[in-house]
């Protein structure tokens, strides 16, 4: 039997694990799972990724595109003279207005790094790229507590149902940032 030509087999399969993580969190998420979501044979899954753990790093890796786009679509913080606690709580409105399965997965996945070493580098490259793009604007150790603010922040709106309050957020980042940036 001849080998069907599929070069889109791998991205429907990273689709498909997002998705059943989306319908069924982390627990749900095998091989099986995965083909039977993709409706692909159980064996592509394990021939693109031999492992879970290599499966989860290329569906984070994808999941995080949904904030990145949200910070391109704002600018990316490129204006030197941009009030950065604005658009900061700017960046997380956006993100959490937008669809909560994708975003609540975009955070299941990112978490998921505490018991997954695999995880860890990515889940760093998320976190880095940000204290990199708010470096800009202050010092290293500010943009790292920034972004801790931020995953605070987001995290209690996720968890709790809470509204996300930009008002508030922009005072709270506001307060972390020093007057006289260094």
């Amino acid at each position: 039997m001849a080998r069907r030509y599929d070069p889109d087999r791998r991205q429907r399969i990273i689709d498909a694990a997002i998705r059943v993580v989306g319908d069924k969190g982390l627990a749900g998420l095998t091989h099986r799972t995965v083909a039977a979501e993709a409706d692909v044979p159980l064996g592509s899954t394990t021939y693109h990724f031999s492992t879970l753990d290599e499966l989860m790093v290329a569906a984070l890796r994808q999941a995080n595109e949904g904030f990145a786009k949200v910070i391109a679509s704002r600018g990316g913080l490129t204006d030197p003279d941009a009030d950065l606690a604005a658009e900061l709580a700017g960046w997380m409105g956006e993100w959490l207005a937008g669809e909560r399965t994708g975003v609540e997965l975009e955070y299941e996945l990112y978490l998921a790094a505490l018991r997954r070493p695999a995880l860890r580098p990515v889940a760093a490259e998320w976190t880095d790229d940000l204290v990199r793009r708010i470096s800009r604007h202050t010092d290293p150790t500010t943009a790292r507590a920034l972004c801790a603010l931020m995953d605070g922040i987001c995290l209690q709106v996720l968890l709790t149902g809470t509204p996300y309050d930009e008002g508030y957020a922009r005072e709270m980042l506001t307060r972390v940032i020093p007057t006289d940036p260094a």
